[in-house]
């Protein structure tokens, strides 16, 4: 997959050894070392670019729902977060994570057109982000008016992601970057524990694979957070992401190289390397990430 070569790319930009030369290129697992993420040294110094690189391959509130939607699995009310928890987020870290989470429950909702529970999350997700000075960018009233309809799903999908894309976009923009990581980490957090909590009683291999990809996407997510872990919140939430990474270190991912492909875009043929990635993960890494993914999920929604 694409993804797997977005990764090594950031890992190049960021990681810069005085060994390098000495390294296996040949590895398509793209494994982190927890000695580089438990450094104590300066933060790493990162630019704009790489970032953006690191975010936009993390996926979006609605991926892991549609997936999940696209094997005929019924909706559940009961994988969603609680809504009445929005009252005990004090502070503004709590408030970016849970945002985070509320996003990829919206997504989620939306995705089976359930208009009925839409305005208990996007009223909350607009709360939290009045509290933190980004609710100007969630556009509540238009995403209320099309909530009464189930014929405007399309529209209530791409405002949805539009207004996080806004939110995140401003945050990163005004030093306030660490706050856009957690709305990130919570999206995150939540699509994985939706995932797990399908699988247990839905076994679709193509949902299993998904859940084994994760992986790389938290190694990406990994570095995304390590460049905040001095905001104590951030570092703690990092030893809980920590507890996920040493089990999914335990899954295997090659890549299967393709027929390269010739398209048409913007005018310009352009060859494309298609490539497939294979998880390799059994049936007990498989429940025990389902086991920790629902652990580390449960805890962080907790935090005040």
């Amino acid at each position: 997959m694409m993804k797997s070569i977005i990764l090594l790319t950031i890992l190049t930009q960021v990681l810069v050894f005085s060994s390098c030369s000495s390294c296996n290129n040949s590895s398509k697992n793209f494994d982190i070392p927890d000695s580089i993420l438990n450094t104590e040294d300066q933060p790493m110094e990162v630019s704009d670019a790489t970032i953006d690189n690191i975010v936009q391959n993390i996926a979006s509130p609605v991926e892991m729902a549609a997936l999940i939607k696209s094997i005929g699995v019924p909706y559940s009310k009961q994988y969603l977060a609680s809504t009445d928890n929005v009252e005990n987020y004090a502070s503004s870290f709590t408030k970016a994570l849970n945002l985070g989470i509320y996003g990829a429950d919206l997504g989620y909702i939306n995705m089976y057109n359930k208009s009925g529970a839409v305005l208990d999350y996007i009223t909350a997700i607009k709360s939290l982000a009045d509290d933190i000075n980004i609710g100007q960018f969630f556009d509540f009233q238009t995403l209320k008016r099309l909530a009464s309809n189930s014929s405007n799903l399309d529209s209530l999908m791409y405002i949805s992601v539009h207004s996080f894309n806004k939110m995140d976009d401003y945050l990163r923009k005004n030093k306030r970057a660490n706050l856009s990581a957690l709305m990130i980490a919570g999206v995150w957090v939540e699509g994985l524990y939706l995932g797990t909590q399908v699988v247990k009683a839905n076994p679709s291999e193509k949902l299993v694979q998904t859940i084994g990809e994760q992986k790389t996407i938290l190694n990406q997510l990994m570095l995304l957070l390590e460049i905040y872990k001095k905001d104590k919140f951030i570092a703690d939430l990092i030893k809980e992401y920590k507890i996920l990474k040493h089990e999914f270190d335990n899954v295997k991912i090659t890549i299967e190289v393709g027929e390269p492909e010739s398209v048409i875009k913007d005018g310009r043929l352009t060859i494309i390397q298609n490539e497939k990635s294979i998880v390799h993960m059994s049936d007990e890494q498989l429940k025990v990430i389902i086991n920790q993914a629902e652990a580390v999920r449960n805890r962080v929604i907790s935090w005040k």
